[in-house]
Order: structure tokens, then sequence, then C-alpha cells
């Protein structure tokens, strides 16, 4: 939820606060990709005040994050409301695949400028295929950041090649 809902920001973390009874939680232990997480949801019945407001809401949710990212502690707490009805687990995975595609975008943005461009006809969905391309190459070729597989192989056009021949290192399920 974006600072310019203040006021509902404020009435969820209000229902969060003390020692309510909050009914519905889950929490999971991720550890991947330097993160070690535990993100715990919690979740209750959207109060009347705020269902009257916002039509259609069923549950306010509060979604901690607490370990550590890159070696740094982290902790972040964010809160939302929803419409779906469904289980706190169910719930806690919609949540972390949506961010899962939202860091995808934030990558596209930040590393590769993608919405400063302005492309006609059909240079959108060309130049987004090719973005799509390279980013799945450095992944493949085993670089965890994009800023550093991109400076790799920015000069190198022999690297850059070979990376589209190399096969994908086998996943470690």
């Amino acid at each position: 939820m974006n600072a310019n809902q203040k006021t509902l920001h404020r009435q969820i973390r209000c229902q969060f606060q003390g020692k309510r009874h909050i009914p519905v939680e889950a929490d999971v232990f991720e550890e991947a990709h330097g993160r070690a997480i535990t993100w715990t949801l919690r979740a209750k019945q959207a109060p009347e005040h705020i269902r009257e407001a916002w039509r259609g809401t069923s549950w306010i949710v509060e979604l901690n994050a607490n370990g550590t990212r890159g070696g740094k502690p982290l902790k972040a707490t964010h809160r939302f409301l929803t419409s779906l009805r469904t289980t706190p687990e169910a719930l806690l995975q919609l949540v972390r695949d949506r961010w899962s595609i939202e860091s995808w975008h934030w990558i596209r943005d930040t590393q590769l400028h993608e919405d400063a461009h302005r492309y006609q006809g059909n240079g959108a969905g060309a130049m987004a295929t090719l973005r799509t391309a390279a980013l799945n190459l450095l992944r493949l070729a085993g670089f965890q950041s994009i800023r550093a597989g991109m400076q790799a192989v920015t000069h190198d056009i022999t690297a850059l090649l070979a990376m589209t021949t190399r096969k994908p290192k086998p996943s470690s399920s």
C-alpha cells in the first residue's frame, strides 16, 4: 500500500497492534540468492469501516519479512487489503509470487531502463523479447547480478555468443 493512502494505512496498522486477536497466520522460511528470510502473514477480516470505504474487501493483511539479505539484517512490514477469499498459506504464496514478478520488472527498469524507451510499432515487443533473452542468458550463465553480467559481456561478443550455446546447470531441487 502506497503512502498516498495514509489514513487507510494507519487504520490497517492499528488493527495489528497490541494484543489484538489475529485469527489467520502463516509463515514460510526462504533461503536462496543470499537471503535467509522468514515471511509471516497475518490476516483478519476487514473491519466494517474499511469494507464500507473499500467495497469488495474481505481481508486486511500484514506481511512481515525478517532475516538477512546479502549478509545485512532485513526487517520489513507490508500492509494491504484483498478481496481474495483463500487460505493463509495460499495468500502468502500469491503475495510472494507477485513480488517475484515485480522484482523481474524492477530489474528490467533499473538495469535496462526499459520504461525510458519509446519504440514505435512492433519495436517495443521485439526489444522486450531481446531483453528477456539477454536476462535469461545471464541467469543461465550463473550471474547472480544482472549488472555484473552485463559488465562482463558488454564489450566481449565472444563471451556473449558463448552464452547462447551453454547448457543450463541442473537445478538443485
